[in-house]
């Protein structure tokens, strides 16, 4: 098979193409603009192999994303090019409006031309796969809420987000995903698009950028910076880490059926302070520190329209498709902080640019 992958410089998006080049025989065409969190050397060790192919396009610029799509002739689309950091959201729209609705767009009808004219058999297998998050569903009920006497009167319980959860996006960001997912969703009614949808949960592992709060709090603290914790650091998420995210992609793009959609998540809910004095404390263990990495923990003014807590449920991504994480919250987070530990150039390549700059001129 051959899989055009949007978005395959990016964090997730490279985890997937690593995945597919290590333990399958298919073929990847790697879209992507190189944004500022779009880096190359996540691909270095697949870059070299005859079933990979990079392509730096926009997906919002139709002619080249046709020109693509016919000379590559895929047989299924991941889609995972975003703008994806809430901070930057609120700092500035406009940008996850034109990428994350616009480019899905033009993405969607340069599919749907490109798909009416596959045989009926290659037509009958293409899969279009849009990958989009939990932040779409808004929050879900806190445990500090949920288990105060008010509430336990009222019958209030802890929830998940399921495949039927309303929509309710609480950031630019996670409104101009929801905004995608529609559009997907809708290609596949009117059209007959054979589409897919898959929300995640927050990812984390090796290559992610340094913006988001892992990186962030492991660099900042081996640096013995202030590790900024929005309010009071009780805001919960579900952490999935990105190498069974990518597993879970293949598997739904290969053997998801048209037209559902599948929650992945990592059934590790915990809340943020936690995370950040996870890391404190692994990191005081294999790199320790005179002043202890904990101090370094400083409360910062909440954002606005933080949501309080996301949690997914992936029970039916398991019992249709046969998939689980492997990963606990242990595992991957120990992982993660010694692979960082290990890769520290790499984050100072990627914050310069220097890597993309040499990869791009020895295509030019």
């Amino acid at each position: 098979m051959k899989i055009l992958v949007t978005g395959g410089a990016g964090f997730i998006g490279s985890a997937v193409i690593r995945h597919i080049i290590r333990n399958t025989t298919d073929e990847v065409i790697n879209l992507d603009k190189l944004t500022y969190a779009g880096n190359l050397e996540t691909l270095a060790e697949v870059s070299d192999s005859e079933r990979y192919c990079f392509e730096r396009v926009d997906i919002c610029d139709r002619a080249e994303v046709d020109r693509v799509i016919e000379q590559h002739n895929p047989d299924s689309v991941l889609h995972l090019a975003a703008e994806s950091h809430v901070d930057r959201s609120i700092d500035g729209p406009a940008a996850f409006i034109e990428t994350n609705i616009v480019g899905t767009y033009t993405l969607l009808e340069a599919a749907r031309q490109y798909w009416q004219t596959l045989s009926a058999t290659r037509s009958e297998k293409f899969r279009f796969h849009h990958i989009s998050t939990d932040e779409v569903f808004g929050d879900l009920p806190h445990p500090d809420e949920v288990l105060s006497p008010s509430a336990s009167e009222s019958g209030d319980k802890l929830s998940l987000f399921t495949e039927k959860t309303a929509y309710a996006p609480s950031s630019p960001y996670s409104a101009s995903k929801a905004s995608s997912d529609h559009l997907v969703r809708a290609w596949k009614r009117t059209y007959g698009l054979p589409t897919l949808v898959t929300n995640c949960s927050n990812n984390y592992g090796p290559y992610h950028f340094p913006e988001k709060l892992i990186p962030l709090m492991i660099l900042n603290a081996l640096d013995g910076k202030p590790l900024p914790v929005y309010g009071k650091g009780d805001q919960i998420r579900d952490w999935l880490y990105v190498e069974d995210h990518a597993r879970a992609l293949y598997k739904v793009v290969t053997e998801g059926v048209p037209g559902e959609t599948y929650n992945i998540g990592g059934r590790n809910e915990r809340r943020n302070i936690e995370v950040v004095e996870t890391i404190c404390d692994i990191l005081q263990e294999l790199r320790p520190s005179d002043k202890p990495y904990r101090d370094l923990i400083t409360f910062v003014q909440d954002r606005p329209g933080h949501d309080r807590r996301y949690a997914i449920d992936a029970s039916k991504i398991q019992r249709e498709l046969g998939w689980s994480p492997q990963e606990t919250f242990e595992t991957g987070i120990r992982k993660t902080i010694e692979w960082y530990l290990n890769n520290l150039d790499w984050c100072q390549r990627v914050q310069n640019g220097s890597y993309q700059r040499e990869r791009l001129g020895m295509r030019s």
